[in-house]
């Protein structure tokens, strides 16, 4: 069935189910006239088809294998439907009598996640906006465990815990991050052994660099030092599908990925690889006791039912219940299962970007900086000094997304010198930082032009870098 096909049918099933409830007459100040709607439509639909570029800027191209910039992608058009569908009826899932199909539908598909990290059956969860108020929830949860402790992450981690520790007023400490882009587990054991760290939070695949935390050895260590451990894997999260896959390509961290097991707290964010429209996220806490901290009352809901209200275990209040409806109907069309559904999927992304490194790697206008661990590759110019690579990255950024006939849409990424050169020593740090080239290859597509993007952008790159002997 065609993405149109379905969401047609979708829609027809939703008013089929309205007109079962006999007609009525909609009411006179909600009707648009007709000039109105077809002018306002069309400037609408004129400003978000635009080039993504220009006086009036429209939308890139994120559909595209051209497009490997950002963690963007479109929703799989199994979830848009089922998205449009709900979105008809309009379901909040705070209390169970704002939307009793979403409502169960959101139980069913937590529990899908929860097996998914190997959580046990009774672990206590509930989807969210997105992934910065799930780590939100993780980290008040963390909290109230151990209150007057602080909460530590790397310094390649996701910028929001320490915004949300000053959120919720818990003082934060920064880790030492590594060549590599993962917690140092020497500066851990040594953040640790000072004490007052109750909450450790690793993650599960960095927003920069898509590399993953060792959780199978820092993991341990939190324990030794007794310090709660939450795993941010709102990127990464889906790729636990293959932690047992030996299918999956050479450089994946199968043994980080397993260990996610043993977390306390993960948080996964199905809009980005699982598929799912802005906004859906997840948190999961092991022990369902924790539910005690979101405790309260209201006057009004929670009568329709004495099963537990997703409200009662969650800090946000209306919730769309169209989210969980596009959850479930996708994970029941591409289930989670490593060798079909969204397995294969998540594989094929992995094997995008080792094939788009190898490229670069074998490129004399490029450098790669690392080999990838997951879907994310960072590359620069080759140049030698950082101050030229940082201006001819910047260049080829600015040209090649704003190209009026072959655009190519990658991202930059600043790193600093003592990164870059504890990887490629040679380097002559003339500044304290350059920017890079970063593109995220997360569509299956990509893996049939992970090599042409790679010829585009060498087209554009001697424009842009000089380099020495």
């Amino acid at each position: 069935m065609s993405p149109r096909a379905l969401l047609y049918h979708a829609l027809d099933a939703i008013a089929d189910w309205e007109a079962s409830y006999g007609d009525f007459a909609s009411h006179a100040a909600t009707e648009v006239p007709e000039a109105r709607l077809r002018a306002a439509m069309d400037e609408y639909l004129a400003r978000i088809t635009a080039p993504p570029r220009g006086a009036t800027p429209g939308t890139y191209p994120f559909f595209h294998p051209r497009y490997a910039g950002q963690m963007l992608k479109p929703p799989h058009p199994v979830a848009v439907a089922a998205y449009a569908a709900a979105m008809r009826t309009n379901p909040n899932n705070h209390a169970l009598d704002g939307g009793p199909p979403t409502g169960q539908m959101e139980k069913e598909v937590v529990r899908d996640l929860a097996a998914l990290f190997d959580f046990p059956d009774e672990a206590l969860g509930h989807l969210t906006s997105g992934g910065t108020v799930a780590n939100l929830e993780a980290l008040f949860v963390a909290r109230e465990l151990a209150p007057g402790t602080a909460i530590a992450s790397s310094a390649d981690a996701h910028y929001t815990h320490a915004r949300m520790a000053h959120v919720l007023g818990v003082e934060h400490r920064t880790v030492a991050a590594d060549a590599d882009g993962r917690i140092d587990l020497d500066a851990l054991e040594d953040a640790l052994a000072a004490g007052g760290i109750g909450t450790v939070v690793l993650t599960g695949a960095t927003t920069g660099l898509g590399v993953v935390d060792p959780l199978h050895e820092a993991i341990p260590l939190c324990r030794r030092y007794g310090a709660r451990v939450h795993i941010d894997a709102a990127y990464g999260g889906f790729f636990r599908l293959l932690a047992h896959a030996p299918a999956a390509p050479g450089g994946f961290p199968h043994e980080a990925f397993h260990a996610l097991r043993d977390a306390d707290s993960v948080v996964v964010d199905p809009h980005k690889h699982g598929l799912q429209p802005y906004g859906c996220g997840a948190v999961l806490f092991r022990d369902p006791a924790v539910g005690r901290f979101y405790k309260h009352d209201s006057p009004y809901t929670y009568f329709s039912s004495d099963d537990l209200h997703l409200g009662e275990i969650s800090l946000e209040c209306s919730r769309a219940g169209a989210a969980a409806g596009a959850l479930w109907l996708t994970l029941r069309c591409l289930p989670l299962r490593p060798d079909d559904g969204l397995g294969p999927i998540l594989a094929a992304a992995l094997r995008a970007a080792r094939q788009f490194a190898l490229r670069i790697e074998g490129s004399d206008a490029f450098t790669l900086y690392a080999p990838p661990e997951t879907d994310i590759v960072a590359y620069f110019p080759t140049a030698e000094r950082l101050s030229d690579i940082d201006a001819a990255s910047a260049a080829l950024f600015d040209a090649a997304m704003n190209d009026p006939v072959d655009p190519i849409f990658v991202s930059l990424y600043r790193m600093s010198a003592d990164q870059l050169r504890a990887r490629h020593p040679h380097l002559v740090a003339d500044v304290p930082n350059a920017r890079v080239l970063r593109s995220v290859l997360m569509k299956p597509e990509h893996e049939h032009a992970a090599g042409w993007l790679v010829g585009r952008l060498e087209a554009f790159a001697d424009r842009f870098v000089s380099r020495e002997a």
